[in-house]
């Protein structure tokens, strides 16, 4: 099986690595070209544009940004059409519902077979191949590619024959996520507000009740206040929260806490925190209660 791979970044350059190493034949794109050069050094196929990528391969994988950023390179720049038909595209991007509608009509229009597979899982996981894959499609299709997703991930969860389907499951997992930043962060700055240090308090909680990876990855970051590099940038965060609260009113599902953390988002990126981790959320209830920061960074006040 040929793979073209586009998008080489934090998450994409493991993801492709790791199917190198299990014998795969990859071209690969990047818009900088640092990321394609070291997997070339690998045994890659270096490739100057998408549609360069897409040329000659049976199933094309996307893991890009966002909905802009994805349509300028699937789209514009060429890659749907250099495939071939029966060819599959695997979006594992976290992209907008609309967006996972219009990638299908298109494929289908080209004679192209459509999949979109988000994952669940930092950096860390990604480099370790055990992601969680939320995938939605036709089954056939979805069988044909399931041997790269056993790559990839420790289980791949099918969602439906509707691409969109995984896309909604991604959106509502990333709003649980937003949401445990967001209590983690008002938590602490509670206890420390009341002279306990929310260091403590976030050991705590993460060591006994709250004893799961969201939590005790983003606690030990907002513990430490150390926001670099970033696993999951905010301004994605805030992308998510953003297409979470489409989601639902497009099915008429009230989000209020999503709301919330839509306007504690905005406070992060006004501040110009938006390439920062995402538990630089953290800063927004410290802000908001006039602590300072604690460990970390210092207590400048940005």
């Amino acid at each position: 099986m040929n793979i073209g791979f586009l998008g080489l970044g934090t998450m994409g350059a493991p993801m492709a690595r790791n199917l190198l190493k299990a014998g795969y034949s990859l071209r690969v794109w990047n818009r900088s070209r640092g990321p394609v050069d070291a997997l070339a050094a690998e045994g890659a196929a270096p490739t100057a544009s998408p549609a360069q990528a897409a040329l000659g391969v049976d199933v094309l994988i996307a893991m890009l940004a966002d909905d802009d950023t994805s349509r300028t390179v699937l789209c514009d720049g060429g890659a749907l059409h250099a495939l071939t038909r029966g060819a599959i595209v695997v979006n594992m991007a976290t992209v907008s519902l609309d967006f996972a509608r219009e990638m299908q009509a298109q494929c289908e229009t080209l004679g192209l077979r459509y999949v979109a597979a988000p994952v669940l899982g930092r950096v860390n996981v990604a480099e370790a191949g055990k992601l969680n894959v939320l995938v939605a499609g036709e089954a056939s299709v979805i069988d044909t590619v399931q041997p790269l997703f056993d790559v990839l991930g420790q289980r791949t969860w099918r969602f439906g024959d509707t691409p969109e389907q995984a896309n909604v499951v991604k959106l509502a997992s990333n709003f649980m996520i937003a949401s445990a930043i967001e209590s983690m962060s008002e938590a602490a700055a509670l206890a420390q507000g009341h002279g306990v240090a929310g260091s403590d308090f976030l050991e705590m909680v993460t060591s006994t009740i709250f004893n799961t990876p969201a939590y005790t990855g983003y606690g030990g970051a907002i513990s430490k206040q150390v926001f670099e590099p970033a696993g999951f940038k905010l301004a994605l965060g805030a992308k998510d929260v953003r297409l979470a609260l489409l989601a639902g009113e497009a099915a008429n599902v009230p989000m209020p806490f999503a709301s919330v953390l839509r306007d504690s988002h905005l406070d992060s990126l006004a501040h110009d925190e938006g390439q920062l981790d995402w538990a630089a959320l953290s800063r927004v209830a410290l802000r908001r209660a006039g602590l300072p920061r604690g460990q970390g960074e210092g207590n400048d006040e940005s």
